[in-house]
């Protein structure tokens, strides 16, 4: 019979033993869909910490930290290898209007128009490209940017589509054109009463075809709405779009319950990825629908606020202003409704569970929704109501955000494209209490960052390239525009992800790279917290994922 010594017994067993241990260990991995390694991470987090890996399962993130920690961990159905690129948070565009853009992507497509007759050149051509269709339409023209900066007439309209309506509409959505037959078509004359608006008419007495505000709608409202079956395949065309540029969240400013009924119909059938905050218009019938039925919060479509319209645009010079025009003197701009309108409808909100988010441009306009915001909530500091757009404030109401608990949701584009004409309306000394994002951020201590697309163009990196640098596309002006309301750039992706999310109740759902929250994310080709001002409205999307499944890429 062999005996073994002490010695060689331990030199058998001590292989076994590490074979053993180590299968043991690897059959404690954690199983998991989906490990992403070899990346710079940027969290966004609450200590804005970066990382090497994290791992997703069931669409949501369980782990985040050094990828070798992750591998040990935990066992993947896939796993990535980001090549040393960075991650973010999925985007999210805190205040646009998709299904509107969506269904217009049809429509003539006027924006950097130099001229007017560029503007018929584009209308002639999408003529002959739609010969058939019922109505042309356009939208994105800005007289700021033709030489002499008038605003357009309809004569030539009527020569050129004496037998199509005819409607376009100014890159603020606040203003439009139409021709003699739409306006026939509308029952529009020099004698149409109208209320929060302007039927321009010339020095006769005769209608232009201008017009700004709530007189839009008297036309805008004859044009028929494509059937589900046709507004489909633009729903999911936009889509496309947007997680081309790494977006996986939207703010929809203003819709109606058909609307989102059809978009959450997408969603189920699951041709619809992007998460959606619909922002409700006020009509009486949405307003008895849902304040009878509650918000809805789920993963895809978060319901629990209203959009209101406090005044227009200040391109249109509809902003309502406490002081008048810089360069009309008799004109202030005007409120869409009445103050006792809006004061009823805050105390109607703040007895629900729902948002007011109120468009308010100038600082007439933003002082008294401030003020009427302040009545309803009595010191309900967290109802996360929010001021849409924020643009114009006085030095005396911009405490209130921070005082009221007022969300500003801002679009930093905006500063950047107004620029240019912005102190010809508000003169000098009030333009400097405009676009003001670094003194509300003050205020309020965050900012929700949106684009207002197609107001603006869609990607997200233009805003936040505008956010930090205030600059446009051409890199102007070289030192930045009004350089002291710039944010910094942990900020502004803070606001286009996790902030965007707070300012509609989502941030224990999204907006950061943190276990526990939906797996959405977005492979960067540039640091953006590293690169130079004039790289990064160029930074490349590679990759878009939400909720752990990739929806874009460039190499498909």
């Amino acid at each position: 019979m062999a005996i073994f010594s002490p010695s060689l017994l331990s030199k058998l067993t001590a292989p076994l033993l590490a074979l053993g241990l180590l299968a043991s260990c690897q059959t404690k991995r954690e199983a998991v869909d989906l490990l992403v390694t070899n990346a710079t991470v940027y969290t966004v987090d609450s200590t804005f910490s970066k990382a090497q890996a994290f791992a997703v399962k069931n669409g949501k993130f369980v782990a985040v930290g050094p990828a070798a920690d992750l591998k040990a961990r935990f066992a993947a159905a896939k796993e990535v290898d980001a090549g040393g690129k960075f991650i973010y948070p999925g985007f999210y565009d805190a205040h646009c209007h998709f299904y509107r853009y969506a269904l217009a992507l049809p429509s003539t497509d006027l924006v950097g128009t130099k001229s007017w007759q560029e503007v018929i050149r584009k209308l002639q051509q999408n003529r002959q490209q739609y010969p058939q269709a019922a109505w042309l339409t356009g939208r994105g023209w800005d007289q700021n940017d033709w030489p002499g900066k008038q605003f357009p007439t309809k004569d030539t309209l009527d020569q050129l589509f004496p037998d199509v309506p005819v409607l376009l509409t100014r890159v603020d959505g606040h203003a439009a054109l139409a021709n003699q037959k739409a306006l026939d078509l509308a029952g529009v004359t020099a004698r149409t009463p109208i209320s929060g608006g302007t039927i321009t008419r010339d020095a006769r007495g005769r209608l232009t075809g201008l017009l700004v505000d709530n007189a839009t709608r008297l036309v805008s409202s004859k044009i028929p709405e494509p059937t589900p079956a046709e507004a489909a395949p633009l729903l999911l065309q936009a889509q496309q779009q947007c997680l081309a540029v790494g977006l996986t969240s939207l703010a929809d400013a203003g819709l109606d319950k058909t609307d989102i009924d059809q978009l959450a119909a997408l969603q189920q059938q699951g041709q619809l990825k992007l998460r959606l905050y619909a922002m409700l218009n006020p009509t009486p019938a949405n307003r008895d629908f849902y304040l009878k039925n509650g918000p809805v919060l789920t993963d895809h479509l978060t319901i629990n606020s209203f959009k209101v319209y406090a005044d227009g645009a200040l391109g249109s010079r509809g902003a309502c202003l406490v002081e008048p025009y810089a360069d009309r003197p008799r004109e202030t701009g005007f409120l869409l409704s009445t103050e006792q309108e809006y004061r009823a409808l805050a105390k109607e909100l703040a007895a629900s569970k729902f948002q007011m988010n109120t468009h308010a441009i100038g600082d007439s306009a933003n002082r008294i929704i401030l003020n009427i915001y302040g009545e309803a909530l009595r010191g309900q500091k967290d109802r996360r109501w929010r001021i849409e757009h924020a643009q114009v404030i006085t030095p005396a109401d911009m405490p209130k955000f921070g005082q009221f608990g007022i969300v500003p949701s801002v679009q930093p584009t905006h500063a950047t494209s107004d620029m240019y004409w912005a102190g010809e309306r508000l003169g000098a000394a009030r333009l400097k209490t405009a676009y003001a994002y670094a003194e509300l951020l003050k205020q309020y201590g965050q900012l929700a960052l949106g684009s207002d697309f197609p107001v603006e163009n869609i990607n997200p990196l233009f805003g936040f390239h505008a956010a930090v640098a205030r600059q446009d596309a051409k890199n102007y002006p070289t030192p930045g525009f009004q350089m002291e309301n710039a944010i910094s750039r942990p900020d502004a992706l803070r606001g286009m992800t996790t902030w965007a999310a707070h300012a509609g109740f989502e941030e224990q759902r999204k907006g950061q790279i943190k276990p526990g929250l939906l797996a959405d994310f977005v492979v960067v080709e540039t640091d953006l917290l590293t690169a130079p001002n004039e790289k990064l409205r160029d930074a490349k999307v590679l990759q878009t994922w939400i909720g752990g499944q990739q929806v874009f890429s460039v190499n498909k």
